[in-house]
């Protein structure tokens, strides 16, 4: 058991204000469900009660991860992804964070390895590209001095992915954790943290992963509880000392970047509430650093677009869980019949996309007529999975260049399309072709692919 030792870590914070490059580390673990996230936000709530400035990162295509982190550390949290995006922008967002910060958490996706089906865009490979060590979270449930073996396999499978530390999740007792820390000693990887399984400490999922943040409703009563366990078993002095400075402009990697996506407009109308809730942090404040006014409206509070925005971002999110809602809101419906009757330029991803159509059937079976400016009908009466990394090509339709990175994940179907030209050609993370996705009809447009970054050349 670990005595906090918080003022010791407030204190390293307050001799490090002459020093501004932030260090960072990543949370990986053998698989999904070991409990990075947990460990993730329960670390960063501890870390801001000591005193300490934190932001945080998630690694691959994430919008619910992010909003939990920033709730914990009370700064945003961006998304990493070394496959939908170019180095030099991963760089960027990174050492971004660590500008207002002296220490930024990145959680990992999956397994610490796991990746496309050639094993590239995983956490690994985003420990590697910033040179930093990681912190490996195991599930110490159902097993004793197996543990070592399964650290030491991770520790060794890849040259340039250091495991510089471990935090044992699910520790049934004090003896189970003294057997643990015996077993991995003689590695040199040192034990950051042994927590306790508490079943009181959890959250709820739904189809897409987590239930949004803001949804939440004990999310700071969780959070704290994520943050007890921390402070009563995690050596938070042991965690700083084994991070690493972030990669800056001298390390070659954070370099200005090529040309980011364009924005939309010069005023561009972003629906932002709980149906629309995932567009990228990045993509909004890079229209934002371009000069454009980005102006965010509320479809759920019946709220209408901007009157004066030449474009319109419906993001994806969870449409079908609001549809009826949805569906009576005639300020917001209007105001899009509005905005595409002045020829804005309309675009949608995933949910925003089903919004833009002529109908919602919900997974009751139940229609919800939509925006009626797209030719399409989509459905949740029959699920099926649709997920993956896509390589998208467009013919002028977007701003953008022709090439552009995303990613595809959703249970809803295409029930019935009406004439209209397609939005992409897309591929597969390997380059296997899958057709036509989306539709787009003169200035409306819009696919299931949400767009991470462009193409690198």
């Amino acid at each position: 058991m670990v005595d906090a030792g918080t003022s010791a870590v407030a204190g390293e914070a307050l001799a490090r204000s002459a020093d501004r490059r932030a260090r960072g580390l990543v949370i990986a673990a053998p698989a999904s469900g070991a409990g990075k996230t947990l460990v993730t936000l329960g670390l960063l709530r501890a870390l801001v009660r000591a005193g300490l400035a934190v932001a945080s990162a998630k690694v691959g295509p994430d919008y619910i991860d992010p909003r939990f982190h920033a709730a914990a550390s009370g700064r945003p949290c961006v998304t990493l992804d070394c496959w939908a995006m170019r180095p030099a922008l991963v760089a960027d967002l990174a050492a971004d964070l660590g500008r207002a910060a002296e220490l930024v958490l990145i959680e990992g996706v999956m397994g610490l390895f796991d990746g496309t089906d050639a094993g590239e865009g995983s956490t690994a490979d985003l420990a590697g590209l910033l040179g930093l060590p990681v912190l490996l979270v195991v599930d110490a449930r159902a097993q004793a001095q197996s543990a070592a073996a399964l650290v030491k396999g991770f520790a060794e499978y890849r040259s340039g992915c250091r495991i510089s530390g471990v935090i044992f999740n699910r520790v049934g007792s004090d003896r189970h954790e003294a057997v643990l820390r015996a077993a991995v000693a003689p590695l040199g990887i040192p034990v950051v943290g042994a927590l306790r399984l508490d079943r009181n400490v959890h959250l709820p999922s739904r189809h897409l992963g987590l239930v949004q943040a803001e949804e939440h409703a004990g999310l700071e009563a969780f959070i704290d509880g994520a943050a007890e366990l921390v402070e009563r078993s995690v050596d938070l002095n042991l965690l700083r000392d084994i991070a690493q400075n972030l990669p800056g402009q001298a390390d070659g990697l954070a370099d200005p970047l090529a040309p980011p996506l364009a924005p939309l407009g010069q005023r561009i109308a972003v629906a932002r509430d709980q149906a629309f809730g995932f567009a990228y942090p990045h993509i909004l404040d890079q229209w934002r650093r371009a000069g454009a006014e980005v102006l965010l409206f509320s479809p759920l509070a019946d709220e209408a677009p901007d009157s004066a925005a030449d474009a319109v971002f419906l993001p994806g999110g969870y449409p079908e869980l609001h549809a009826g809602r949805l569906a009576a809101n005639r300020r917001f419906l209007a105001g899009m019949s509005r905005a595409a009757g002045a020829e804005a330029l309309i675009y949608g991803e995933c949910g925003g996309y089903m919004v833009l159509g002529d109908s919602l059937v919900d997974a009751e079976g139940q229609a919800h007529a939509m925006a009626g400016l797209l030719p399409l009908s989509t459905s949740f009466a029959k699920r099926k999975l649709h997920l993956g990394y896509r390589r998208l090509k467009h013919a002028q339709a977007l701003p953008w260049p022709a090439q552009l990175r995303g990613h595809e994940f959703h249970y809803s179907t295409v029930a019935q399309q009406g004439a209209g030209e397609p939005l992409f050609e897309a591929a597969d993370s390997a380059g296997r072709q899958l057709g036509a996705m989306g539709l787009r009809k003169g200035r409306v447009m819009g696919s299931y692919a949400h767009i991470i970054d462009i193409e690198a050349a």
